[in-house]
């Protein structure tokens, strides 16, 4: 024990303060825990395709120039390539055998 009484009653209220702020983080992970496993089966495969429409209507609802824009560029790229395409496939092609007289 210390001389000073003071010093015991501090040490006390910190040691009580160690105690709560221990008892109040366990609490918290029991909780958290709790709301992770909760909000985990509430994403069932139904609700997944639903929030997915909704967000891809309201992106599509918000940024309409832009999607299009980039979707104009994609078939700008479809139409540079496809003769490479189509002649890359034909190279890979078994030769076709000429008709019989």
């Amino acid at each position: 024990m210390s001389l000073d009484p003071g010093f015991d009653a501090l040490l006390q209220r910190v040691q009580h303060a160690e105690h709560t702020l221990s008892v109040n983080a366990q609490h918290t992970r029991q909780h958290w825990q709790q709301l992770r496993q909760s909000w985990r089966a509430a994403w069932t495969p139904g609700r997944i395709v639903i929030v997915g429409l909704a967000l891809g209507f309201v992106a599509g609802r918000t940024q309409p120039q832009r999607l299009t824009a980039g979707a104009s560029a994609l078939l700008g790229a479809l139409r540079l390539f496809a003769p490479l395409l189509q002649t890359l496939r034909a190279a890979a092609a078994p030769p076709s055998e000429p008709p019989a007289p």
